[in-house]
């Protein structure tokens, strides 16, 4: 009877410990670990509790059902190892947690990139349409956080037209939609035209999923020539 006691004490003990590092690590409470054994070095970490954090506590997220997180995690693995480990390290991304519901200040959100802490929140819920490619897309957001420099919003907004302005913010703007047009006239998708540094991610996860690039208009060509001649910057290795 002891010895049962003492076993279970000592995984008690090691279950907490884990967590107490992981919370260490990159400060988001009530996560497991999924999966680090993966071939690029990525820390697949999953929410056990709901959790909130921020300054305002104005990010939430809940845990899933197994068989849910086991499904998606198929989808985002096959999808993140199209980025090899040396990459990874140089964006400076590490760890990827996945939970549902995603929201900040309760608008929804398919994922929120952290440079600092080496991490992208993922809901594995969003919309199954687009899921595969809002991963990329938020990979985009770790690289630019991280390439500012590189990435010039003045240098991306001089390939529009000269009517056309951004808004100040992703959220400032009723142009959410996701389809991807038919007629691009130099936007892949109606998101494409809030802020520049959406336009560039939705552009690089355009290109990450395949998307037909024939008929493309003179300003697409553009952007997407941008995109792909500043990632060899960061990697001459990397190949889209």
């Amino acid at each position: 009877m002891n010895l049962i006691r003492l076993i279970i004490l000592s995984l008690f003990v090691f279950t907490q410990t884990q967590a107490d590092t992981i919370y260490n690590l990159i400060k988001i409470p009530n996560l497991e670990i999924y999966d680090i054994k993966t071939p690029n070095k990525l820390r697949y970490l999953y929410a056990k509790q709901p959790f909130t954090l921020g300054v305002d506590n104005n990010i939430s997220c809940y845990n899933s059902e197994k068989k849910i997180l086991d499904q998606k995690y198929k989808v985002i693995q096959k999808n993140l190892n199209r980025y090899n480990q040396n990459f990874l390290k140089k964006i400076n991304l590490k760890y990827i947690v996945l939970c549902e519901d995603l929201s900040i200040s309760k608008i929804n959100t398919a994922g929120i990139p952290d440079n600092i802490m080496k991490t992208l929140i993922l809901d594995i819920k969003f919309n199954e349409d687009y899921f595969e490619r809002v991963i990329h897309h938020e990979v985009f957001h770790i690289i630019n956080d991280n390439f500012k420099d590189i990435f010039s919003k003045k240098i991306w907004s001089s390939f529009n037209n000269e009517e056309f302005e951004y808004a100040k913010c992703s959220t400032c703007t009723d142009k959410l939609g996701l389809d991807t047009y038919t007629n691009t006239k130099g936007f892949f998708s109606e998101y494409s035209q809030s802020t520049a540094s959406e336009d560039m991610a939705e552009v690089f996860s355009h290109l990450m999923i395949g998307v037909n690039l024939k008929n493309l208009d003179p300003i697409l060509e553009k952007k997407i020539d941008f995109i792909k001649s500043n990632l060899l910057k960061i990697d001459n290795n990397f190949i889209l």
